[in-house]
């Protein structure tokens, strides 16, 4: 029996981007969109899922959410109990954005918490990794700000970066997902010594941008011959914007980590916003494709977590996330 007095935990955590060009699978940059989720012991499993984001998620035990906190559980040493789980989330689904990442995230750190902490923030971070297969979105979605990382296929490292106080961002969202195995699919299996020296290059020049504040930069850094070749097919439009975008206002551009989402970074003090804007969505409906446009920051914070008090144990969800500013 589940007593009356059970504790439940609220996460708030970020979107994330990807790659950001050059860095494949392991540049990652948290975003100020969000997923909150509730989680707290039950006596039978319930979802509560709020939001157009949540269409099609399932609601029992195979739930992404139950399944990663059920692992929690278990490495602690404890059995998986039931649990009452709630999510809202302004995260797009299978749109580049670092959905199921977040997912993973919140779900790790929810538990977590429900078992009073007993993981590190770096042991949910390994975690993370073998659950995603690449550290770059779960690493930002956990510790916020730039995420640098690698996975060997047993250990992940990362440093992290503060994101430059005049770095702003623009997604151009298309209406029609990509899923990431798709994307994935159309990757080589093999490539050049040539493009893997013009990566690291441009990776390197990118990171070293970041951490100097080197903003000139980013236009030139920003560049990637592994990823984006093959998958500017699957988004129309997605050559047109690369090559032309910083002619338009942006510091940089790139396909947000698997796609369709375009992502472009822009000084915060730039007069030309309206312009880069125009140029992006434009050039997706002249393919056809209709986009929502969305200004964004950098989430400096990652992953938050506090338990909630008696009193609003019976607090919406949906009330929480709306009062909430991206901003």
């Amino acid at each position: 029996m589940i007593p009356t007095n059970k504790r439940k935990v609220r996460v708030q955590v970020p979107a994330s981007t990807a790659n950001l060009g050059p860095g494949f699978d392991t540049l990652g940059m948290a975003l100020n969109l969000y997923a909150w989720i509730e989680m707290s012991e039950a006596e039978e499993t319930r979802f509560t899922l709020y939001g157009d984001q949540m269409q099609g998620v399932p609601t029992d035990k195979s739930n992404l959410l139950y399944e990663v906190a059920k692992l929690v559980f278990e490495r602690a040493g404890l059995a998986a109990p039931e649990l009452e789980i709630a999510i809202y989330s302004d995260i797009p689904l299978t749109r580049g954005l670092g959905s199921s990442a977040s997912a993973i995230v919140g779900a790790l750190a929810a538990a977590n918490a429900l078992i009073g902490g007993r993981f590190t923030n770096e042991e949910l971070f390994q975690f993370a990794t073998e659950l995603e297969k690449h550290p770059d979105n779960v690493g930002a979605s956990l510790f916020g700000g730039i995420v640098v990382a690698f996975w060997d296929g047993l250990r992940a490292e990362y440093i992290r970066v503060e994101p430059h106080e005049d770095l702003e961002v623009l997604v151009a969202i298309p209406h029609f997902q990509l899923a990431t195995e798709k994307a994935r699919g159309v990757l080589p299996r093999e490539q050049s010594l040539e493009n893997a020296v013009f990566n690291v290059g441009h990776s390197s020049v990118l990171v070293a941008a970041f951490c100097t504040g080197r903003l000139d930069m980013i236009s030139r850094a920003m560049k990637d011959a592994l990823h984006q070749p093959y998958r500017a097919p699957l988004v129309p439009g997605l050559s047109a914007i690369l090559e032309e975008a910083t002619d338009n206002g942006a510091l940089g551009v790139a396909l947000s980590g698997a796609g369709p989402t375009i992502l472009a970074l822009v000084d915060r003090g730039s007069d030309r916003k309206a312009e880069l804007e125009a140029f992006m969505q434009g050039k997706l409906r002249s393919e056809g494709i209709e986009s929502t446009m969305l200004w964004l920051q950098p989430d400096k914070a990652g992953v938050q977590v506090q338990e909630v008090p008696a009193g609003e144990a019976e607090a919406s969800l949906l009330e929480v996330a709306r009062g909430a500013s991206r901003v």
